[in-house]
């Protein structure tokens, strides 16, 4: 179904169209004219299948630009989707010039509270940064209409139904309601009959990944050593088609011009570039005028390409789902593919969950030495040698070979071809990526008789977490400031029991 059929308006629609966007998804499809009529919605889909867009477009097409207040919340489980959710919002609302903030755990609280003053008309945050901000009452929820719980499910095993439900209570309670999740389990339903009026349940079946085209490849890297690895791989393998996955924009950028500075014909597109650009680099990657492309996975969502061999996933994705529209990127109408993914030593479980969704093992990767990715260099370079003395515009340079000739040797002369067309090695071109936070550990699985740490300090076993919105808090749930205050007291404590005792023994 076209998107020009779900009732949306035409500044929407040129929004959606600058985006890329041509058919509309079944979540989409289901959801948007649901959320048009005003009526509460459950949705069940898998990440990747445009959940944000589905709840996005009729919110940012309800909102009123001309009234400077908080008219729409998106509540987000991680900090790395609340980004992601807050970037394409932004972009989708262009058009009608809405204002959209995001807010989370782990940055500067006083630049959010500055940010916050310039009125947006829809915020999406994390639990915990979002409670902190409601109780140093630096946000004014009174005038929201429309409440969207992104990936409830992962909230839920994060330990944040407490979080959520204080949110909530914080609400006008005539508002539309709308909850989005990988699976419906009892704790879902529970939230759907306690704050939702009669919700419309969406259900979307995820798609069956068909990896028999796909060898599949891990590599176990530290966060330093991922970039050098990858490229010693690409020189080993010899891809020509390649789709470099990163987490961030910024990632996207510094891989991009990395690869560019050691000799790689690359291009990044992210969010943030203009249309045009985008479209640039696209048609470039399409024409196979450019071997590799960098790309979010927002970015490289609804893209058609064909011919592509590698997909390399620098970061790991947070969702399995992800990591299935990454890979079934290559491997397509009959051809073979082949992924890698890199994975840190604490993102293993990552790794698991994916092969779980799979049901297909990754094997694991050796990192080439430098000696063998040499030899791949050179291979490379001597196919580049052939295709030129194919071309029969090199006819042209024979007068200037024989003056060549009499001057050097055959072999000074092809090795010196070789040298010119073969790329630095990775020491000799130096490139900083900046490290990213670290993904949290996977939740909701026992593991020793309890739940694994949850992304904020605390562990979830059912009781309250502990050390949250205490004096000094910071919204984390680490509350850094009252632990000190705590410590420095218990010492203190000890220091005076320690006195006392020894004045008695000394009596």
């Amino acid at each position: 179904m076209k998107f020009d059929e779900l009732g949306l308006d035409a500044e929407i629609l040129k929004a959606v169209k600058r985006s890329g966007f041509e058919e509309a998804t079944p979540i989409q499809e289901q959801t948007i004219p649901l959320v048009l009529q005003g009526k509460d919605v459950i949705g069940q889909a898998q990440t990747g299948t445009g959940k944000t867009a589905a709840f996005g477009l009729p919110i940012i097409q309800d909102v009123d630009t001309s009234k400077r207040q908080i008219q729409a919340v998106i509540i987000s489980p991680t900090r790395e989707l609340a980004i992601q959710t807050q970037e394409e919002l932004f972009r989708l609302s262009k058009d009608k010039h809405g204002k959209v903030q995001v807010v989370y755990g782990g940055a500067d609280i006083r630049r959010q509270i500055q940010n916050l003053r310039n009125a947006p008309q829809i915020l999406v945050g994390t639990p915990g940064r979002l409670l902190d901000h409601i109780r140093r009452k630096t946000v004014d929820l009174s005038h929201v209409q429309s409440l969207v719980l992104d990936e409830a499910d992962e909230m839920l095993d994060m330990g944040f139904l407490e979080d959520i439900e204080s949110i909530i209570s914080s609400l006008p309670k005539q508002r539309q309601t709308l909850l989005f999740s990988a699976t419906i389990p009892k704790q879902i339903t529970k939230i759907g009959e306690k704050f939702m009026d009669e919700p419309s349940v969406v259900k979307i079946k995820s798609k069956e990944l068909t990896t028999d085209l796909v060898d599949q490849f891990y590599v176990k890297a530290r966060e330093f050593e991922k970039f050098d690895t990858m490229t010693r791989i690409i020189d080993v393998q010899a891809p020509e088609l390649t789709i470099i996955f990163g987490r961030t924009k910024r990632r996207v950028d510094e891989l991009s011009k990395g690869l560019e500075a050691r000799g790689y014909n690359a291009a990044g597109i992210h969010g943030d570039l203009t249309q045009q650009r985008r479209m640039t680099i696209m048609n470039k990657f399409k024409a196979g005028k450019l071997d590799i492309l960098v790309a979010t996975d927002v970015a490289a969502r609804g893209l058609d390409i064909s011919g592509v061999t590698h997909v390399y996933n620098y970061d790991i994705p947070q969702d399995p789902e992800s990591y299935v529209h990454r890979i079934g990127r290559t491997g397509r109408a009959g051809h073979h593919g082949v992924s890698v993914t890199f994975v840190t030593p604490n993102e293993m479980d990552y790794l698991r969950v994916i092969e779980r969704l799979t049901k297909k093992r990754m094997l694991p990767m050796k990192p080439p030495t430098e000696k063998e990715a040499f030899i791949g260099q050179v291979s490379a370079a001597v196919e580049s040698v052939q295709e030129l003395i194919d071309d029969p515009e090199s006819a042209k340079y024979e007068d200037q070979a024989e003056q060549l000739l009499e001057k050097y040797d055959a072999k000074q002369i092809a090795a010196a071809l070789l040298n010119d067309l073969t790329k630095d090695d990775a020491q000799n071109v130096p490139v900083k990526i900046t490290p990213e936070r670290p993904l949290p550990h996977k939740k909701g699985r026992r593991s020793h008789g309890g739940y694994h740490h949850n992304r904020r300090g605390g562990k979830y076993n059912g009781r309250k977490r502990q050390n949250y919105g205490r004096k000094g808090g910071n919204g984390n749930g680490n509350s850094n400031r009252y632990n000190h205050k705590d410590r420095a007291r218990k010492k203190y404590d000890r220091d005076q029991s320690a006195k006392r005792k020894y004045t008695i023994r000394k009596k």
